[in-house]
């Protein structure tokens, strides 16, 4: 307990000094690439490593502090807690790969290394994970990562065994672009697991309601558009892999990813997401920055990251948008295999 403690503390003081300067004007620069419903689609396409820099270097020790060091959702069984069920998630990827003692494994997008540490455990792998933000980077501990965008990666062709993006790509300006330069440092043979948030059939762009949601995430989140489940395996078969296992897996889990988090259920972790509890936050949060305890700018990303929490749950909640949407792809030993 006290070095979890301690680790909380020395998350948020390296946060405090990394941003102590820097927060007001970052959260500007986020705001500059996303407004609510959207902005222009093709100016953030081509600042996109911009925007989702500025997204996690505003909210990456936030993330840390609240959800652990994994940044991803996971299906959840009765009984189990939130961390269980995303190292469960994480055991299964690893199993979907085949992943053995001495594979050499290719962590796409790896964060601080949550899920890299725990796989590679799990697996007995060596993985490395990619990651173009400075500041996860240097939040990461015990891990081998390399600085790179995945749209254009610094590794030869056929270099992996195995390779997995766990919330990574939804922030690609183009999948299919990411997809084929995953595929080519992809052996043949080999294996690819992607997860992935992603609309579902019932989304309906002609719905007031499910396009305000969509936003929500998107403006929340860093993305520049959410894909659908069909692009996203569309764009897996356009990049060249086989397909072998595609499902959202929500649809068999027990219990919603969101349940700590569901204002409608009452609980110590749902309380900020509740009517009250934004308002007393954002109260306190507006008078330690008023105090300049805590920077400037700081009203606006707990705004953001309150908009982000709303949107996805109440996808979720309509079932218009899965967080858990994951694709299995194989790259073919020949190209006539295609």
């Amino acid at each position: 307990m006290l070095e979890t403690g301690a680790s909380h503390l020395s998350s948020g003081l390296q946060w405090k000094n990394f941003m102590e300067d820097q927060l007001e004007s970052t959260v500007e620069r986020y705001a500059k690439y996303r407004d609510l419903h959207g902005g222009d689609k093709e100016f953030r396409k081509s600042n996109y490593s911009e925007l989702v820099n500025k997204y996690y270097d505003l909210v990456s020790s936030f993330t840390e502090y609240h959800w652990g060091e994994s940044f991803h959702f996971a299906p959840r069984w009765h009984g189990e807690t939130r961390r269980e069920s995303i190292k469960r998630f994480e055991h299964f990827i690893g199993l979907q790969l085949g992943l053995k003692k001495g594979m050499k494994v290719l962590d796409i997008g790896c964060g601080i290394g949550g899920p890299l540490k725990e796989i590679a455990r799990f697996s007995s792998t060596q993985i490395t994970g990619l990651n173009n933000n400075d500041y996860q980077i240097s939040r990461g501990k015990l891990c081998d990562f390399v600085k790179g965008d995945f749209m254009n990666m610094p590794f030869p062709d056929n270099t992996f065994d195995a390779t997995y993006a766990i919330e990574a790509t939804i922030h690609a300006p183009d999948a299919l672009s990411a997809y084929m330069e995953i595929y080519r440092v992809l052996k043949p043979g080999q294996y690819f697991a992607l997860d992935e948030l992603c609309l579902t059939d019932r989304f309906d762009p002609n719905n007031t309601k499910h396009r305000d949601i969509k936003a929500e995430i998107e403006l929340g989140s860093g993305l520049l558009d959410i894909r659908s489940t069909r692009q996203c395996i569309e764009a897996m078969k356009d990049a060249g892999f086989e397909v072998v296992f595609a499902k959202d897996l929500a649809e068999d889990s027990e219990c919603p990813w969101y349940q700590d988090v569901d204002p409608g259920v009452f609980s110590w972790t749902s309380f900020s997401n509740s009517c009250v509890g934004k308002f007393l936050i954002s109260a306190a949060v507006g008078t330690l920055e008023f105090l300049r305890i805590a920077p400037k700018g700081s009203s606006r990303l707990f705004s953001i990251m309150q908009t982000a929490s709303h949107g996805l749950v109440t996808g979720s909640r309509e079932q218009i948008f899965t967080a858990t949407f994951f694709v299995l792809g194989r790259k073919p030993l020949k190209e006539t295999e295609i």
